[in-house]
């Protein structure tokens, strides 16, 4: 709702600054243009995301999900020590973390959003610690396979959309271990 309300009186702003400084032909043309992009960039991302959630169901129904949740598991325990023997909120981070590995960040927000709710069975209506840890790691996550950014890469017309995996992988390091590092800080700081 709040946002809702952002969004709104930003446009409202807009128009009647456009209107009172005798710009109004050019805000509505690119009230319109901007729509267009829009729906264009949606449309051409559509194939390369649609691409990706089939290959996370694929990976799902062969098994190799569970695998990489084992894979992962040591490494959840460790960031989510509340939660290590609960089974199911445990996978439910796992499918989020997968979903985030590779960069299917749309795919990655309801897997994540299920992580809370689970997790939020035990403490209701306040966040835990390892609540704030995964919306951390679900914002900063790592990605090793930027799809989101490479389809848009892509439909912008870019000739190799993944050429940009280097800067990505180490932008994404830096940020989930800032953004780590802080919510364990802050953890201790809290508790104190």
């Amino acid at each position: 709702m709040a946002m809702a309300l952002i969004w709104t009186g930003m446009v409202t702003v807009s128009i009647l600054c456009g209107l009172l400084t005798g710009r109004g032909p050019e805000v509505a043309a690119a009230a319109m243009e901007g729509a267009q992009a829009a729906v264009e960039l949606c449309i051409s991302m559509l194939g390369i995301l649609c691409l990706w959630m089939g290959v996370m169901e694929v990976m799902r129904r062969c098994g190799l999900a569970e695998k990489l949740s084992r894979l992962l598991r040591p490494l959840l325990r460790l960031l989510y020590p509340e939660f290590r023997e609960d089974q199911a909120v445990m996978d439910a981070v796992s499918a989020n973390f997968s979903a985030n590995l590779l960069g299917l960040g749309n795919a990655a927000t309801p897997l994540g959003i299920d992580a809370v709710r689970r997790m939020s069975r035990r403490s209701p209506g306040v966040a835990s610690d390892d609540m704030c840890t995964l919306v951390v790691c679900n914002t900063a996550s790592i990605q090793l396979l930027p799809t989101t950014v490479a389809s848009v890469r892509a439909a912008a017309g870019s000739a190799a959309p993944f050429d940009i995996l280097p800067a990505v992988w180490l932008a994404s390091l830096i940020s989930v271990t800032v953004g780590l590092s802080a919510a364990k800080l802050m953890a201790r700081l809290w508790r104190r």
